[in-house]
């Protein structure tokens, strides 16, 4: 078997670009995602918005699409359009390269501007799965669901549709930032997804969210137990100040 190849890894600048070398390191960042993976999406969210974060999660419209399997991850943006007369090769030729050029260990967002077509199908979910990619979010479609399902990757989006790429869409030149719905998302941010939906959590917030949000797991878990210790609702409320 071939040694893995590894693909560069593009690092994060505070306006979004790729270029520049990130605040977190790479071995922080794997402490990270380790952290967050024993979170929910919902308890993250709640820590965000503790610490000021405004428009932390993906619109409701964006679902796991491959059951209900949880993701965590540091991100890597993708962005593109349809393009009316593209060729076939033309438009093939540049999806291929740009799975080349996703890093291993991260999670994919997409922003496609469309909702029309499939921006993921079981050959491209198998080749982000042998690369170590973590998961797959996109604002739009997928196709092939059963097969992609079988290959394990974790896929969030909107829809099924067996309609793909071929001859209408073109992947941007990178830039590190996108927006989805009314949400920033920039290269070298973070993810969590489950069943409860999309959070993204800015770099810059990073520590402090996985810290708050640990505290906040503690402090649901007291309450918990107070709650089925038969503590009436209010007094477990004022004693543990969680709900």
């Amino acid at each position: 078997m071939p040694p893995k190849r590894t693909a560069s890894r593009p690092s994060a600048r505070p306006g979004g670009g790729r270029g520049t070398v990130s605040a977190i390191s790479e071995a922080e960042a794997q402490d990270l995602v380790g952290q967050l993976a024993r979170l929910t999406a919902s308890i993250v969210y709640d820590a965000l918005r503790g610490l000021g974060a405004d428009n932390p999660i993906l619109p409701a419209r964006i679902r796991c699409l491959t059951g209900p399997v949880p993701l965590a991850g540091r991100i890597f943006t993708v962005a593109g359009r349809e393009r009316l007369g593209v060729a076939r090769e033309e438009s093939l030729l540049a999806w291929a390269t740009l799975l080349s050029r996703i890093p291993d260990d991260h999670v994919v967002v997409c922003q496609p501007r469309t909702h029309a077509i499939a921006l993921m199908g079981e050959l491209s979910a198998r080749a982000l799965k042998l690369k170590g990619v973590r998961g797959y979010v996109v604002d739009g479609g997928c196709r092939d669901m059963d097969l992609v399902e079988r290959v394990g990757l974790p896929v969030y989006g909107m829809h099924a549709t067996p309609a793909d790429i071929s001859g209408r869409w073109l992947p941007d030149p990178g830039t590190g930032r996108i927006r989805i719905g009314s949400c920033v998302v920039r290269d070298e941010d973070f993810l969590i997804a489950d069943r409860d939906g999309v959070v993204v959590i800015p770099a810059a917030l990073a520590r402090d969210t996985v810290t708050e949000a640990e505290a906040m797991t503690r402090s649901e878990s007291a309450m918990r137990k107070a709650i089925l210790s038969g503590m009436d609702p209010l007094q477990a409320y004022l004693k543990h100040r969680k709900f």
